[in-house]
């Protein structure tokens, strides 16, 4: 396989798999995985009122998506869905770097401390919402994952 296309097939399953988890398993033939993971996303969606709380974050509706969010589902969302993320573009050969996996474990943790927060942290007097604080932390948390993953063969050789 060339090696545009290796980089491809990690892009387009890397992609796929922030689109909906459970699609780049699909995309990387290993189907367990893919429908346990599509499972796990229906149920925490339903359970968590996830699309309603994206509509109504979109809307602009922050205090209508908080209200309407279940706290107690919507914390498991954010280290499934980076685990399906990490995991299918693992299995397409991406993350032969060492320790790649650390930028997508410590997003999928801010991503969990965003949604704890997400209903009483404001931004300019703004609320952000269970939707988009989230989203903040979980780019903050890779950004700090890169830094970290960085510095761990500079730490391991001292």
């Amino acid at each position: 396989m060339s090696e545009l296309r290796k980089k491809d097939k990690k892009s387009e399953v890397l992609f796929w798999s922030i689109a909906f988890p459970g699609f780049g398993q699909l995309l990387n033939r290993k189907y367990l995985k893919a429908f346990i993971l599509v499972a796990l996303e229906f149920v925490i969606n339903v359970k968590g009122n996830i699309n309603i709380v994206i509509m109504n974050s979109f809307l602009g509706d922050m205090q209508m998506a908080i209200d309407q969010a279940d706290y107690g589902w919507l914390m498991f969302y954010p280290c499934v869905y980076l685990f399906a993320i990490w995991d299918a573009y693992r299995d397409a050969g991406g993350g032969e770097l060492p320790f790649m996996h650390i930028p997508f474990v410590f997003a999928a943790y801010f991503g969990t401390i965003g949604v704890i927060y997400s209903s009483r942290f404001t931004l300019f007097g703004f609320f952000l919402g269970p939707i988009f604080l989230p989203i903040i932390s979980m780019i903050a948390g890779y950004s700090i994952g890169l830094l970290i993953r960085r510095f761990i063969p500079d730490i391991r050789k001292a």
